[in-house]
């Protein structure tokens, strides 16, 4: 559902000063039925920056799409912002003409405070940049209370005093060709290219060529600072940067300054304030030895078929989840819990910059091909920063896998709002006793689950850990 920024009416008369009314709904009610146009003789309205998350305090602007004077039409994008885990689009929700940007690309506000200002006709637009010029924008994080009283619903409400509450903006989803083209854009050589949307708006400013620059985030992904370098070496060269070539100086990236203090991205933010909070949870561990092979020959099997590791751990995971729903539940004020009724396993994916845990909903249910198809188009959106808040906040079980790293084994954070995490260590061949007495050679990974001792108890665990082994080390039930 589309989320809607709080905004606030401005007359065009600043002497002109009612009190704000005591509600929307009779500020909707009065205003359907007494139509008083001449009263309202302009209107300004504050577009403020929107809560695109549960825990966004604050946003990044990424990139203005429009530019100050421009016209405005119902449902065009005006702004990409970066909340804590992904960029969005911002559009508008009525016609008008941005009037004044009142923070600057790469400006960070508070939820809630206002970013621009949008006039209804162009007699306004002076006015609004007086007002823009006047007033400064909120850089401290606003309370979160403003936060969970932004206005969800579609209605519009609207009053012919200053004061009054009506809504300007809706943030949704990119469109299907925005999405592509994040994601799956090509360069002359046919090659992938992904970069970030602030990157692609420094690259056409400065006329570089994306297909010709190697990025530095995971994955090659483009990011500013790689188009910024690639501009500074056809600067040097003294060729147009179009023309610019994938030099050695464009694949490094900046030095880093040693002593320097670096602040926090809006993503490593988040996941500070996270883990922060999870230290208030009473955590404890168990580990649990895992034979692979079977596994191991199920997945060559199945990979020339787009399967992958992760999605057949994470089905195994659902499958031992159904039989242990305490393992699958989650206590969130301290007095209950709940046993959710759904097994959507999150999976940790590295970034540049931080971390973000893209969820597999349904995995219990979900056939083993799709669940591997799912997996990769979540990972590619993740990357290029375009996951959803249901994409990425609805896990009831957290994945950790450091084993394609060679990690035989480690212990991983227990995410707030979860009951447990599962840390999955590499696949090993190791020296074991056979049951007839004799030494042989198995395959084996290290699994440590963190748990919630509040909901979870280590018996449930050590029963969890038993049924998720058997079904790895008899692998059938995941195919089907």
């Amino acid at each position: 559902m589309a989320l809607f920024l709080q905004t606030t009416f401005l007359t065009s008369s600043s002497s002109l000063r009612q009190k704000p009314c005591l509600s929307s709904w009779a500020s909707r009610i009065s205003t359907s039925r007494i139509r008083t146009p001449a009263r309202v003789h302009a209107k300004i309205r504050e577009i403020f920056m929107p809560a695109l998350s549960s825990t966004m305090t604050e946003g990044k602007i990424v990139s203005w799409v429009k530019s100050e004077g421009d016209k405005l039409s119902k449902g065009e994008s005006v702004v990409v912002v970066e909340s804590d885990k992904a960029d969005m689009d911002v559009e508008t929700f009525y016609d008008g003409y941005l009037a004044a940007i009142m923070v600057e690309e790469g400006g960070v506000a508070a939820v809630g405070s206002a970013i621009a200002l949008l006039a209804e006709s162009p007699e306004e637009i002076e006015e609004a940049k007086s007002k823009a010029a006047s007033s400064s924008p909120a850089t401290s994080p606003a309370p979160a209370a403003a936060a969970a009283a932004a206005p969800v619903s579609p209605v519009s409400e609207s009053t012919t005093g200053s004061g009054a509450v009506e809504k300007a903006v809706v943030v949704t989803p990119p469109s299907p060709s925005v999405v592509a083209s994040a994601v799956h854009p090509a360069s002359d050589g046919g090659k992938r290219v992904v970069a970030s949307p602030y990157a692609k708006k420094l690259a056409k400013d400065l006329k570089v060529d994306l297909g010709r620059v190697i990025g530095s985030g995971p994955n090659g992904r483009i990011v500013a600072k790689d188009v910024e370098a690639a501009a500074a070496v056809a600067s040097e060269l003294g060729s147009p940067a179009a023309k610019v070539s994938a030099a050695p100086a464009v694949q490094a990236p900046p030095g880093i300054e040693l002593g320097s203090v670096v602040p926090f991205t809006t993503m490593q933010g988040a996941v500070c304030r996270n883990m922060v909070e999870s230290l208030s949870v009473p955590a404890f561990r168990v580990g649990y030895t895992i034979t692979t092979d079977a596994l191991d020959a199920l997945y060559k099997k199945v990979k020339s078929k787009g399967v992958t590791m992760t999605a057949l751990l994470a089905k195994a995971t659902a499958l031992a989840l159904v039989k242990h729903l305490v393992i699958n539940s989650s206590c969130r004020d301290g007095n209950s819990f709940t046993y959710n009724s759904s097994v959507n396993i999150a999976v940790a994916v590295a970034m540049d910059g931080g971390l973000i845990t893209p969820v597999l909903q349904d995995a219990d249910k979900v056939d083993i091909y799709s669940l591997s198809r799912k997996w990769k188009e979540l990972v590619d959106k993740a990357r290029a920063k375009q996951l959803q808040p249901q994409e990425y906040n609805t896990g009831t079980f957290t994945l950790s896998n450091l084993g394609m790293f060679g990690v035989d084994r480690f212990d991983a954070i227990l995410p707030p709002g979860t009951g447990a995490i599962m840390a999955v260590g590499a696949s090993q061949p190791t020296v074991v006793g056979t049951k007839d007495g004799r030494i042989g050679m198995k395959n084996q990974m290290q699994v440590n689950v963190t748990a919630d001792h509040r909901v979870i108890y280590g018996a449930d665990l050590a029963a969890f850990l038993q049924t998720l082994a058997k079904i790895i080390e008899d692998p059938k039930d995941l195919t089907f």
